[in-house]
């Protein structure tokens, strides 16, 4: 049976990436068009097989076997990571090929209202950020033959108080992917798609009739698309942090252009590091930076991360906004401090605690990871300060 899946998976890969090749000529259309509609059908379809939680506001409830689901995690992906990559060069378990790491500037908007004036947002003031845009992993192909899901993590130096980790003394990291909802809804389904990852089948979990996530694919698919640049799309955290007591929040990155790269007629492997490249060296980039509150416990879950929070119920209002200023990033050097960076939901300060499954696992996913890494690579941790000079 596994030589059967892997071939079916492989049938199914090759028709991905010949999507891939015509992507670029319709995609815009269709995303004008079709991508709200059926993002809508297919979240209504997730949402009438999902059973109701009695939970309430910013309220969690641990799975079972949590914990040692999250070490399996650890354990597959530690695998994952000795088979394909050798000591020295190890690269991230997820979230893998860095198309750059770049200085910005976190600004948060002055005026805000009592309710939004919580932690970082406490006070109108401006923090400096090394702000990391990457791909999906768990490997780093050429551009083109990823599949389509972009992330960014932005660090925040020189946030006071205490952390909920301590790994680092001085920050705050927030994190997200460009599609509203995680690859996974929870953590248990997640261990299912790193086995199919170290089968080399990761199609299959999305498709496979014995246990199928095609609704989860399909929420994927709608938002999986070949890029004109990182600078240029939406990334939402997917998952909840805690937004002072008892309330809960969704984090959204929106860029403020509307500006469009050009996609290269035949895209180079770093097609997408160029494209940010050029960018930043012309003009600076602005994303605003928002918050969606939670209102309604059960349809907008903390636990499921397959849900798409309606903003019809919870529009996204502005804190913040990030500015890339003109610059060059993409020295070697500056790439390679890309390594010692560590980016993990849990550098946070109590204010802005994760929430939910999936960020409870990360907690020690993250860090262990993290640290067999650079272990493996020689490559010290390093917490940034903002000061950091490349040639």
């Amino acid at each position: 049976m596994s030589r059967l899946a892997r071939r079916i998976s492989g049938v199914l890969t090759q028709l991905f990436y010949l999507e891939r090749q015509v992507d670029p000529y319709f995609r815009d259309a269709f995303d004008a068009l079709l991508q709200r509609p059926l993002v809508e059908l297919v979240q209504a379809a997730i949402r009438a097989r999902r059973p109701t939680e009695p939970l309430g506001i910013a309220e969690e409830r641990c799975l079972p076997d949590e914990d040692a689901t999250a070490d399996a995690i650890v354990a597959e992906m530690s695998s994952f990571l000795r088979q394909h990559h050798r000591p020295g060069h190890y690269e991230r378990a997820g979230n893998t090929k860095t198309y750059g790491v770049v200085r910005g500037s976190f600004d948060v908007l002055p005026d805000l209202p009592d309710e939004l004036r919580v932690g970082v947002f406490a006070e109108p003031r401006s923090y400096r950020a090394w702000v990391r845009f990457a791909g999906p992993g768990p490997l780093s192909p050429p551009d083109m033959r990823d599949n389509g899901i972009l992330s960014i993590g932005i660090k925040l130096m020189g946030v006071d108080g205490p952390k909920l980790i301590d790994h680092e003394k001085a920050t705050q990291d927030f994190t997200g992917i460009s599609a509203p909802t995680f690859t996974t809804p929870n953590v248990v389904e997640n261990l299912k798609l790193q086995r199919q990852l170290a089968r080399g089948t990761p199609i299959l979990y999305f498709v496979d009739p014995r246990d199928s996530r095609y609704l989860d694919g399909l929420m994927q698919g709608l938002y999986a698309r070949v890029h004109h640049s990182p600078l240029e799309v939406p990334y939402w955290s997917c998952a909840a942090y805690l937004f002072g007591p008892g309330r809960a929040v969704q984090y959204k990155v929106r860029p403020r252009s509307a500006a469009r790269t050009p996609i290269p007629r035949h895209p180079g492997p770093n097609y997408l590091r160029e494209a940010m490249a050029r960018t930043l060296a012309e003009r600076e980039v602005v994303f605003d930076f928002m918050v969606q509150f939670q209102t309604d416990p059960r349809r907008m879950p903390i636990e499921d991360a397959s849900i798409m929070w309606p903003e019809r119920l919870s529009p996204f209002r502005p804190v913040a906004t990030l500015t890339l200023p003109v610059q060059r990033f993409d020295s070697p050097a500056q790439l390679a401090f890309a390594g010692n960076l560590s980016y993990n939901p849990w550098h946070a300060i109590p204010e802005h605690r994760p929430l939910g499954n999936q960020n409870r696992a990360r907690k020690q996913i993250y860090l262990r990871l993290s640290e067999l890494r650079q272990a493996m690579n020689d490559q010290p941790h390093v917490e940034p300060t903002g000061d950091e000079v490349f040639a």
